[in-house]
């Protein structure tokens, strides 16, 4: 692969005992009511013996599209905000959990049953966290798009800018959605990455590998023997990264669980061009990333700051994204 893979995130095994901070304390879960059924409900269910009982929990069966966080009406932050009582931090970390206030945040090893504190601050990078003025949505400041499989690293051919949002106009950037089940991109984006992620594959080493026709909404699908890799056993497929700018402190790498579709037939990118009839998100942005990209992903979000912290792939790392029950 063209880089190791990531180092744990640093954890801790201290019982975190401190008092609820006022945010907490002023903070009971309840129910949420949205303005539309879902089934997404606040709990004090703790994700370990170690919780703290006023920490608060969501949980959220798997096909609760409607409740996974994206900016839309009908999100979950649109609902805390509705609330106006768990303030501007939570973390998500899909589809296990999303945790309010200045909840600590668990996460668990695939070697392991207990949950253990992660100290997200210091272990994981973070990205400042963009404002449109014209929409409510998350935006990062991307500034480019590369690909990288077996040593082989290239980038995606783009105008400068071409990612950038227009604070002016509400358009272009790159948005965050979790109703959006797939990652989707303008069609010249998708073009340019599309070429990069095939060139990817043509110079790698597994010459069987091969570009097939396109199915269902998958338009970049491939075929042949790709090799499996041990830790954690997954496809060893490209790595897409996207490249941030404005202070950020690292890169958001999309490892094969964040974009591998695999069905009967073949392997395909779970990134889509968009079609005629627009983004599906408001603000015509350059590109939206959709629930498969965030799936088990941590995402810690700081609305006051405008921050958010990300794990990338805890699959990865050999972690879990779960509350046990």
């Amino acid at each position: 692969m063209g880089r190791a893979a990531p180092a744990p995130p640093t954890r801790s095994t201290r019982s975190p005992t401190s008092a609820p901070s006022a945010t907490s304390r002023a903070s009971p879960c309840r129910p949420i009511l949205p303005t539309a059924p879902t089934c997404c409900t606040l709990t004090r269910s703790p994700p370990s013996a170690r919780a703290r009982p006023s920490d608060c929990w969501l949980r959220c069966p798997r096909a609760s599209p409607a409740s996974r966080g994206s900016p839309g009406p009908l999100s979950l932050p649109s609902q805390l905000a509705a609330q106006r009582n768990f303030g501007n931090k939570f973390a998500l970390c899909l589809p296990g959990f999303a945790a309010f206030g200045d909840t600590p945040v668990y996460i668990g090893s695939y070697n392991a049953a207990h949950f253990e504190l992660i100290e997200y601050r210091s272990s994981l990078p973070y990205t400042p966290l963009l404002a449109n003025p014209r929409n409510a949505g998350y935006y990062i400041p991307v500034k480019g798009i590369s690909v990288s499989w077996n040593g082989v690293h290239l980038p995606v051919s783009l105008p400068t800018g071409a990612l950038d949002l227009d604070t002016r106009s509400g358009r272009g950037g790159v948005v965050l959605s979790t109703v959006t089940p797939y990652a989707i991109m303008r069609p010249d984006v998708f073009r340019s990455f599309s070429q990069a992620f095939d060139a990817a594959i043509d110079r790698g080493k597994y010459t069987d590998v091969v570009r097939v026709p396109a199915v269902g909404p998958f338009k970049l699908c491939y075929a042949g023997a790709f090799p499996l890799r041990k830790r954690p056993p997954t496809y060893d497929v490209p790595w897409i990264h996207l490249e941030l700018q404005g202070g950020a402190t690292g890169n958001w790498t999309l490892f094969n669980g964040n974009y591998l579709v695999q069905l009967p037939e073949a392997l395909c990118v779970g990134i889509l061009e968009m079609g005629p009839g627009g983004m599906p998100v408001d603000g015509e942005p350059a590109m939206v990333l959709g629930l498969k990209q965030l799936e088990k992903n941590l995402l810690v979000f700081d609305l006051d700051k405008m921050v958010m912290w990300f794990s990338e792939l805890l699959d990865i790392r050999l972690f879990r994204c779960d509350i046990p029950a």
